[in-house]
């Protein structure tokens, strides 16, 4: 049994890594998100040609700022998607993790009973504490990966018609991870890593 705890806590040493590119993606799809808000937030001002002042002296001036401010939108879009893609990859990874550890326990050679699957040695966690943080970790970050996704999918549905406290409610919501609870999280790697601890 020692020895395929130590089988997890390498998987777990894995989802870590993959947590540590998730936190890197949410940094990058924040700034992404900033930016393709003030660009929204701007459309509006820049459709009223009483802004442009003398400018509007200028033949096509708006059209054409609107244009190059709607081509940086198309690209920020882009980016966006490209980042929720390698969400995407990030909770894939976690969930086949995941799956293959179910396997191993259901497919191996020596099948450990409901008794030993509970069993810790010393501090060490148990197979079902494993599989369990597993788990709870996949379900954590796929719920937030929809998010995200329906967040950004919202966005885009903003630049039509934008509301500055929507586009300031969306981005709290990216901000805040609300189905990634540091703590539980924490908790889990605590259980699993018990003996480097102590």
């Amino acid at each position: 049994m020692e020895a395929m705890v130590k089988k997890y806590q390498q998987k777990f040493r894995k989802v870590r890594d993959e947590m540590n590119r998730w936190d890197e993606l949410q940094s990058r799809l924040i700034s992404q998100f900033r930016n393709a808000s003030s660009i929204i937030e701007r459309l509006q001002v820049l459709q009223d040609p009483s802004n442009y002042g003398a400018l509007n002296c200028i033949d096509g001036i708006r059209d054409e700022v609107l244009r190059k401010q709607m081509e940086s939108l198309e690209i920020n879009f882009l980016s966006m998607k490209r980042t929720m893609e390698e969400f995407h990859g990030i909770v894939f990874s976690i969930e086949k993790i995941h799956r293959d550890s179910k396997q191993q326990i259901k497919g191996g050679s020596s099948k450990p009973n409901a008794k030993q699957l509970q069993q810790r040695v010393g501090v060490k966690p148990s197979l079902v504490d494993c599989l369990d943080g597993l788990l709870v970790l996949y379900d954590m970050h796929h719920s937030e990966y929809r998010l995200k996704a329906s967040v950004v999918s919202a966005l885009s549905a903003l630049t039509l018609k934008p509301s500055a406290s929507d586009l300031c409610a969306l981005q709290q919501l990216l901000v805040d991870q609300p189905n990634i609870p540091k703590e539980e999280v924490q908790f889990i790697f605590d259980i699993i890593f018990a003996e480097e601890i102590c």
